[in-house]
């Protein structure tokens, strides 16, 4: 079974308002893209007015929601409105007794509803992301790609992080490199390079015949941190440098110790960036990041 799922008491996590603040601070620094993940963030209450605050920042070229889609059916339209760009769907499985398992409780044609409420609105791209593991869903890989192209959406498939310790699998006997995906994919479908490209860490190849593109991202097989400008905040207000290393700042304390003072906050963040690690050294059966993707943000 997968980890169990633990939540934060509400005096822990930022407000809304503090997490608007966050934003506008790293927009006045020079970012210019913004992606709202989680765990799940669409069961936030009011998630859409910190939607609104950031998309109302004067640089900010692109607003991107990560959500594992369950309340997509209800609240796409709102997003749109609220002016997210990009959605990304967290998808490992197109069976419903699977996914069930996989998510806890999750119902998986829900998530398929909200997909398709999702496409009606006209974001800027849908893209799906699965994590694939050897036994529980690497003879899927087709099945998702065909998805996703019946749908034109894109799609990526990355390559699992030893972040927290497990119990329901021997990662180095369940990791798929991204070549072997590929090669997989290959058997069924025409795919050749692509140049496109999100400023993320992700190596798309283009489905021909398709407006499909499929992304690979490859932390343990191909190490992309030569080109990661990237940071996270958590929920918690930890400005997290690296996912694969412990490095962090703690942006909630910086606020809350000085009110109304974005200067101060600004000069944590920049002084923060001068320790972003140079890269990370993921083992696959060594782990030493004790923080479950889900309370880091995807």
């Amino acid at each position: 079974m997968p980890e169990k799922m633990t939540f934060l008491p509400r005096a822990r996590l930022c407000t809304l308002e503090e997490l608007a603040e966050i934003g506008t601070a790293f927009s006045e620094l020079g970012v210019n893209k913004i992606r709202v993940t989680g765990g799940e963030p669409l069961i936030r209450k009011n998630i859409q007015n910190l939607f609104q605050q950031l998309s109302n920042l004067p640089e900010l070229k692109d607003l991107t929601l990560t959500t594992n889609g369950s309340q997509l059916a209800k609240l796409a339209p709102a997003l749109k409105d609220a002016g997210v760009n990009r959605i990304n769907v967290s998808l490992d499985t197109l069976n419903p007794k699977k996914f069930k398992q996989l998510s806890r409780t999750g119902d998986l044609r829900e998530v398929l509803k909200g997909l398709q409420v999702a496409r009606k609105q006209g974001f800027s791209a849908i893209k799906l992301n699965a994590v694939v593991l050897r036994q529980r869903n690497f003879n899927e890989v087709c099945e998702l790609v065909d998805f996703a192209c019946q749908n034109n959406f894109d799609i990526s498939f990355i390559e699992e992080m030893p972040l927290g310790h497990i119990d329901e699998h021997a990662r180095e006997a369940e990791f798929v490199s991204s070549r072997e995906i590929l090669q997989q994919l290959g058997n069924q479908f025409s795919i050749q390079p692509s140049d496109y490209q999100t400023g993320g860490p992700s190596r798309y190849w283009q489905v021909a015949g398709s407006k499909t593109r499929i992304g690979f991202i490859s932390p343990h097989s191909n190490n992309f941190c030569n080109q990661c400008n990237r940071v996270r905040v958590s929920a918690e207000g930890k400005l997290l440098l690296c996912l694969g290393n412990e490095q962090s700042v703690d942006l909630k304390a910086v606020i809350r110790a000085n009110p109304g003072d974005r200067e101060i906050l600004k000069q944590a963040i920049v002084k923060a960036i001068t320790i972003k690690p140079e890269r990370h050294y993921f083992q696959q059966d060594d782990v030493q990041i004790v923080r479950f993707m889900n309370s880091t943000g995807g």
